[in-house]
């Protein structure tokens, strides 16, 4: 089979080819979306959203390993051990 390494491991020329259109896609639906806030009238505070995406599009440029985790943990709230009873559960 084309592009199949041993114990799994696929080359990159293999990822490439599988990978380049759906990842080309989203690139395309981000830059759309930048657009629509670049075309918005600001109305107020977004609560420091716009410079989230920002940080993110920053995270995929570095060359570092676990992009996906680190842009996971930008969005995400830090833990709250009385997480429970703030949600009533």
């Amino acid at each position: 089979m084309k592009g199949s390494c041993m114990l799994g491991e696929r080359t990159r020329e293999a990822v490439l080819e599988q990978e380049f259109l759906p990842l080309r896609a989203r690139i395309l639906e981000i830059a759309a979306g930048l657009d629509r806030l670049d075309r918005a009238v600001a109305d107020g505070d977004d609560g420091g959203r716009r410079d989230r995406l920002e940080n993110a599009i920053q995270l995929l440029l570095a060359d570092e390993p676990s992009r996906a985790a680190r842009i996971q943990l930008l969005f995400s709230r830090d833990y709250d051990e009385d997480w429970r009873t703030r949600f009533e559960l």
